[in-house]
């Protein structure tokens, strides 16, 4: 399986252009592993999308793509305009992105949302990080993919500074890159300051962003893990309350998303061990009690089910 895609090649062709990558990295991400619980489940065709958005954008607040949404988008993000392509053509390349993201199929969601050109890039960029969390079993090829997205990312931030879920996914891909190449390893070079700066920018920019607060609980959760509560707080400012804090926030604004509480009850694990054994059971037992709406979220209610046998 190979799966090397040129993400710093493609955020240059998307400015230029609005294409398509080219059709060898398309040929490559067609190898990519299928979502495992069927390819249809969660499909939202039609008007059934815009039907279901506030439930599938409750976590990241993203408006639903329309003239009148990238109209706002683009006034608050005045350097995407020279990339656009017709907003005629771009509409229906984002619902068609995210369509494919929810089900799960997310090769075709980086190749509509590049196709977009760069305000395609956050549905690209999401569908490529998670992917390569949570399918991705070649650790080299996962870490590509990773730090191919974060690239990409920092571009996007650049270019639309003002778009919270630029700053989102730049936060997640950081965050996930962090994880795979060890939490110390990755607090030396400092990417636990610019995670923890990133998602804090996109909660500056939309305060609703649950998924957001679940990036920051994490980071938090991680760091302690790692180099214990004292050096966490003293050197990094991660504290035990705030992994609390920012899931309690999470959940206050996405109430019952597995995604949420599985990351809430692993956080939970990570900073305070068995001390919160049972608090953490509690939250998994949550989660694997979740209706999961799209392919993420059953992943995580997969996983979740997993923590409670």
């Amino acid at each position: 399986m190979h799966l090397t895609f040129d993400w710093g090649g493609a955020f240059r062709r998307s400015r230029q252009s609005g294409g398509p990558a080219g059709s060898d990295q398309a040929s490559r991400r067609r190898s990519w592993k299928r979502f495992p619980y069927g390819d249809r489940i969660y499909r939202y065709g039609g008007t059934a999308l815009k039907s279901n958005w506030a439930r599938l954008h409750r976590g990241d607040r993203e408006a639903y793509p329309s003239a009148e949404s990238l109209d706002a988008l683009l006034a608050a993000n005045p350097a995407l305009l020279p990339s656009l392509p017709p907003v005629a053509v771009v509409v229906p390349l984002l619902e068609d992105a995210w369509r494919a993201y929810h089900a799960g199929d997310f090769a075709d969601a980086v190749d509509r949302g590049l196709a977009a050109g760069p305000v395609g890039l956050v549905v690209s960029a999401r569908a490529a990080a998670v992917y390569a969390a949570h399918l991705e079993e070649d650790e080299s090829r996962r870490l590509e993919i990773l730090r191919d997205v974060v690239e990409s990312c920092s571009s996007l931030v650049q270019l639309a500074p003002n778009w919270a879920n630029a700053w989102y996914v730049y936060g997640l891909a950081l965050g996930r890159f962090s994880q795979n190449i060890s939490v110390v390893h990755a607090l030396a070079r400092g990417f636990g300051g610019r995670v923890r700066e990133v998602l804090q920018r996109a909660i500056d920019l939309e305060p609703a962003h649950a998924d957001a607060h679940v990036g920051l609980g994490v980071y938090h959760a991680e760091v302690i893990d790692k180099v214990g509560v004292m050096m966490a707080a003293l050197t990094y400012g991660a504290r035990r309350d705030a992994v609390a804090e920012h899931f309690e926030a999470a959940r206050a604004l996405h109430p019952q998303s597995p995604v949420v509480l599985a990351e809430y009850a692993r956080s939970t694990l990570l900073a305070f061990g068995l001390a919160e054994l049972g608090k953490a059971h509690r939250i998994f037992d949550e989660a694997a009690a979740c209706q999961p709406a799209d392919a993420l979220e059953r992943l995580d209610v997969e996983w979740a089910l997993g923590e409670t046998e």
